[in-house]
C-alpha cells in the first residue's frame, strides 16, 4: 500500500496535470497503450526499474532496463542515521546482476555474489557448504516461514465441469492429501530437517494450534481409498485407475513452473502415492509468467507452489490468504480475481465454505479489536485446514543463504521469507558493511 507518491516526478505521467499532447507522446515513447499503464509503470516501487522515480529507500536504482546487471547507489536523502547520528546505509553502492535461475546456484558457489539466497536451494546446500573451503565466504541455513514449503493447489474454477466437481468436494481434496507420505518426502528430499503439516501456521504464530497442522496429513491410503469411493470413484480399469462418473480415467496433471528440481523431485514421489489409490499424476512444466493467466482461464488443473506466505502471523496481520481475495491464488483465481476486481471481473464464490472465508475476511478488515481479530483468524485456519483447499506437505525448511565472511552485521541464522520479514529486510540491510580487513 503507498500512502503517497513522488508528485513532483510523477504528475508529468498524469492526465489531470500533463498535457493531452505531451501525454499522448510518453505513452508512445515507452510503448504502452495508455497513459494509467505509463503511470503504474513508472511509479513501481516494489519492482526499482525506473531509474528516475524518487525513492525513500537505502539505495536507488541506476540502471535502466532490459539490462543483466543493475547497479544500486546510496540514497543522499535515506532517512534513516546509526546510534552515532552516522547516515545509513553503510554500503555506498551494490551490484544485482540477473542471470537464469538454474545457473545461479554454480554462479553463488564459484564466489560471484557477496550476498545470495534467491534461487538456491536446500538441495544446492552441501555444494555451497563446500565452496567455504575455497573462497571467502560463508554458509548457514535460516528457517523459510512459509506455511508450506510445497503445496498442491487444485484449481476449483477449473474449465472441465466433472473434474471441477470432484475438486470442490472436501472428500476427494482430503483423500489425495491423506494418500502423500511427508514422512517419505521429508527424509528423501530435507534430510528429515523439515516438519510434516498442512498449509497452516508454524508454532511460532502465536495462532499456532497442532490440530490445524495435524489437519488429513497422516499417511493412511485406506481412509483415502474410502473417501474416493464414497466421492464416487469407486469403478477402476484394468490397470487400477479409478473412472469419472463420464467413465474417463482419473488422470491429473500438475503443473510446475520449473525453477526448483524440489518440486519434480516431491512430485515423482506423490506419482507412486496417488497411484496407489488409483490416481494417475502427470507433471507438466509451464511457464511462471502465464501460470496467472492459464489459472483464470481454467486451464490449469493443479499446481504445485508453495503454501501460504506468512507462516508466523499475529492476528493484526492480514488474513487474505485464507480467502478468495487475489488473482494469484491458483487453488481459486477467478473467485479471487472477483474480489479484487470489486465485481467487476471473475466469478463470486459459490462454495459454502469459500464464501465462509471471504465474509470472515471482510468483519477482520472491519474490526480493529486484537480479541476479534484472533478469533476469526482461528475460524479462518480452521475451515481452511478442514476443508485442504490447498495440500501442503511440509513446513520449517531450511534456506541456505550465502554471504562473504566480511559482510559485518548480519545475523547468522534468521527467519527468511516474502511475508512477514520481507526476506532480509526486517534484519536491516542498510546496518551491513564489508570490512576490507575481514
Amino acid at each position: 500500500l503507498n500512502m503517497a507518491m513522488p508528485a513532483a516526478y510523477l504528475k508529468q505521467f498524469h492526465k489531470k496535470y500533463q498535457t493531452e499532447e505531451k501525454l499522448a507522446e510518453l505513452v508512445k515513447k515507452n510503448k504502452v497503450k495508455k497513459w494509467t499503464v505509463l503511470h503504474t509503470r513508472m511509479s513501481r516501487t516494489y519492482r526499482p526499474e525506473n531509474p528516475d522515480l524518487p525513492t525513500l529507500d537505502p539505495w536507488r536504482n541506476t540502471t535502466a532496463p532490459p539490462a543483466e546487471q543493475f547497479i544500486f547507489e546510496r540514497n543522499p536523502y535515506f532517512h534513516r542515521v546509526d546510534e552515532a547520528g552516522r547516515q545509513l546505509p553503510y554500503v555506498d553502492r551494490f551490484i544485482l546482476n540477473s542471470s537464469t535461475s538454474s545457473i545461479i546456484p554454480a554462479k553463488t558457489g564459484a564466489g560471484e555474489s557477496d550476498l545470495q539466497a534467491n534461487a538456491i536451494d536446500f538441495t544446492d546446500y552441501a555444494f555451497l557448504k563446500e565452496s567455504e573451503q575455497r573462497y571467502p565466504v560463508k554458509v548457514t541455513l535460516w528457517k523459510k516461514t512459509q506455511a508450506s514449503r510445497l503445496a498442491l493447489l487444485p484449481n476449483l474454477n477449473y474449465k472441465d465441469p466433472a473434474w471441477q466437481a470432484l475438486f470442490r468436494d472436501p472428500r476427494v481434496r482430503r483423500a489425495l492429501s491423506l494418500a502423500i507420505d511427508r514422512h517419505e518426502i521429508n527424509e528423501a528430499l530435507f534430510f528429515g530437517l523439515g516438519t510434516e503439516s498442512s498449509d497452516t501456521l508454524m508454532p511460532e504464530s502465536p495462532l499456532f494450534k497442532p490440530e490445524f497442522a495435524k489437519a488429513w496429513i497422516e499417511h493412511d491410503p485406506e481412509q483415502a481409498n474410502a473417501l474416493l469411493d464414497a466421492a464416487g470413484l469407486s469403478a477402476r480399469d484394468s490397470d487400477g485407475i479409478r473412472l469419472l462418473p463420464d467413465g474417463r480415467r482419473a488422470e491429473i496433471i500438475i503443473e510446475t513452473a520449473g525453477e526448483s528440481t524440489l518440486e519434480t523431485d516431491a512430485l515423482e514421489l506423490v506419482t507412486d502415492y496417488w497411484a496407489k489409490v488409483g490416481v494417475k499424476l502427470f507433471i507438466r512444466t509451464s511457464q511462471r509468467d502465464i501460470f496467472r493467466s492459464r489459472a483464470i482461464g481454467g486451464e490449469i488443473m493443479m499446481a504445485i507452489w508453495s503454501g501460504m506466505d506468512n507462516g508466523i502471523a499475529t492476528g493484526d496481520m492480514n488474513p487474505a490468504q485464507l480467502a478468495p481475495t487475489s488473482d494469484d491464488q491458483l487453488q481459486w483465481p477467478v473467485w479471487g480475481l472477483y474480489t479484487q476486481s470489486h465485481g467487476e471481473m471473475g466469478a463470486a464464490p459459490d462454495v459454502t465454505e469459500a464464501n465462509a472465508l471471504l465474509e470472515l475476511y471482510k468483519a477482520w478488515r472491519m474490526t480493529s479489536s486484537m480479541q476479534a481479530r484472533n478469533d476469526i483468524w482461528s475460524k479462518m485456519l480452521t475451515i481452511y485446514a478442514d476443508q485442504v483447499f490447498s495440500i501442503g506437505l511440509l513446513n520449517a525448511t531450511l534456506q541456505p543463504v550465502l554471504r562473504s565472511s566480511r559482510l559485518v552485521n548480519m545475523p547468522d541464522t534468521g527467519l527468511y521469507g516474502f511475508e512477514p520479514t520481507s526476506y532480509f529486510g526486517v534484519y536491516m540491510p542498510d546496518t551491513f558493511w564489508l570490512n576490507k580487513d575481514a
